[in-house]
């Protein structure tokens, strides 16, 4: 502990080949509701931009882009260009990064429940914000309540799916995140489709129905069980050791309640894994955990997602063909999560990221291409091209979706040891929702500057995390979450960063004892 002496050293053997249990119907339908958080950010990001491309919606709150809107000679790029418009979009991740931090201790100290209860509750209250909106004032406090919401959600949701999933289904069961998500951001282009002719409230009922995943992820949290890797944490071994043999359908469960119980032991005597998380031990978690939300968004989808109608708009289609082109992509993510599911504990995490990377990178060349050559102020895109462009943008959104969609938050949940698990998934949630702010911030502005070069922007980006992934990220199908260090430890890289034996890093606590491997 302090002053270099030796404390707990968490797992100090692999005993992988020793777990037993099956997949069971309690953990499957635990997953699934916890899930549903996920579907909180889908239907946000889906909704915006919807909602923002509606001319009601627009005249109350930000009547200076409706008229704007109305000038047939604006540049087609840039008929969408307000800060005030774009703060309405990105001051929900601002929040969500804010209230992320925050939500850290909370699901170390309280459970992953908690968590999910208090963003169920917190996003509750946004949707009926914005619903009832009189003025932009009321609007926004709405919006950041849906961001506190988002923050508990993303930081706890992934982290339980992580804990309660079987070794050999962990993927898959954590994708259920992403399939909740794409089924939010699909759900939320229908209802927009929908909505849209329901003149002059219909934008109302769009942010309104975001209270109905909000119910079901604030009553879901109550009814669900902690995970035991929470339970022991806390102190409550038995309990733990009931929930990790009712899961997995098995008593015989002594080789995973054993690593549980020693990552628990090092876990509780880090009194402050923000810090803890920056010594040598820890550095490839670290930085997987900036790097790959970070690449998330970086690959332009979140803009893509949520301003989909506007930047169909932009592109010379009409309303209505605005919003049917966005919710198709909107599908088309939604269905390609089913392949991840599917494929991702059989091809392996770092298949699907090169994979997925490759057909990103040539579908973004592609569309810019198309604008590049097709399209310009006071131009439509010929009926071919306009089907072209939402065919290759489809082909995007699905290899994002069986990609990085789902991997995304998938990896950093699963890598990080139980001592600084929460702290680093909060980074991870921090980090994606301060680049989702941004982006949101300023895809607009960027659109109108670079116009179709805005497609190259994020191309150059997907090139720089594929092969970041081919050369930094080891293949984590089929270790178990508390046994990650070994696969540090064996990287060509990383193993010339973490210390082989384990007491070498481990308790130098918070930084305060001096040692080789200290930071």
């Amino acid at each position: 502990m302090a002053g270099g002496s030796i404390g707990p050293a968490g797992v100090a053997k692999e005993r992988a080949e020793q777990y037993q249990g099956r997949v069971t119907c309690s953990v499957i339908i635990a997953c699934v509701i916890a899930a549903v958080g996920g579907a909180l950010f889908g239907y946000d990001i889906g909704i915006s931009g919807g909602v923002t491309s509606m001319d009601e919606f627009l005249k109350k709150f930000f009547h200076g882009v409706y008229e704007k809107k109305q000038l047939a000679h604006e540049n087609n790029y840039c008929k969408y260009n307000d800060q005030g418009l774009s703060a309405f979009t990105s001051s929900l991740y601002l929040a969500g990064l804010v209230s992320s931090l925050v939500a850290s201790p909370i699901t170390r100290i309280y459970g992953r429940r908690t968590s999910i209860i208090c963003g169920g509750s917190s996003f509750l209250v946004g949707a009926i914000l914005n619903a009832t909106s009189i003025n932009l004032a009321m609007l926004l406090t709405g919006r950041i309540m849906l961001g506190v919401g988002i923050g508990f959600g993303n930081q706890a949701v992934p982290l339980y799916l992580s804990e309660m999933a079987p070794t050999h289904l962990r993927g898959a069961l954590n994708m259920m995140f992403q399939l909740a998500t794409t089924s939010g951001v699909f759900t939320a282009n229908m209802v927009n489709y929908g909505t849209q002719k329901l003149k002059p409230w219909g934008w109302r009922l769009s942010l309104g129905l975001a209270a109905f995943p909000a119910i079901l992820m604030t009553v879901g949290g109550i009814c669900l069980s902690e995970t035991p890797n929470s339970l022991i944490e806390r102190g409550m071994r038995d309990k733990g050791r009931k929930v990790l043999e009712k899961i997995r359908g098995t008593k015989n469960v002594d080789a995973e309640f054993d690593d549980m119980v020693d990552a628990s032991e090092l876990a509780n005597s880090i009194k402050h894994p923000f810090r803890n998380i920056l010594i040598k031990r820890n550095r490839p978690q670290l930085v997987m955990a900036i790097l790959l939300p970070a690449f998330q968004i970086l690959t332009g989808i979140n803009s893509i997602l949520f301003y989909a109608p506007v930047l169909f708009q932009s592109m010379g289609f009409g309303r209505n063909a605005s919003l049917y082109s966005s919710a198709v992509t909107g599908a088309a993510l939604c269905a390609s999560t089913f392949i991840a599911i599917a494929t991702v504990d059989r091809l392996g995490r770092r298949f699907l990221l090169i994979s997925g990377g490759i057909q990103m990178i040539t579908c973004q060349v592609i569309v810019s291409i198309i604008l590049g050559v097709k399209f310009g102020d006071n131009q439509k895109l010929s009926k071919v091209f306009s089907v072209l462009v939402v065919i290759v943008i489809c082909l995007f959104v699905v290899a994002f979706g069986w990609s990085w969609g789902g991997l995304g938050w998938t990896i950093p949940s699963e890598i990080f040891p139980l001592e600084t698990r929460s702290a680093g998934q909060s980074i991870t949630v921090a980090v994606n929702l301060l680049l989702t702010f941004v982006i949101a911030q300023v895809f607009l502005s960027l659109l109108c500057a670079f116009k179709f070069g805005i497609f190259l922007f994020f191309a150059g980006w997907i090139l720089v995390m594929t092969v970041f992934v081919y050369f930094f990220l080891p293949e984590t199908k089929g270790v178990p979450i508390e046994e990650m260090i070994f696969l540090w430890r064996k990287h060509w890289f990383w193993k010339k960063i973490v210390p082989g034996n384990p007491n070498d890093d481990t308790q130098y606590e918070e930084g305060k004892g001096v040692g080789p491997n200290s930071i």
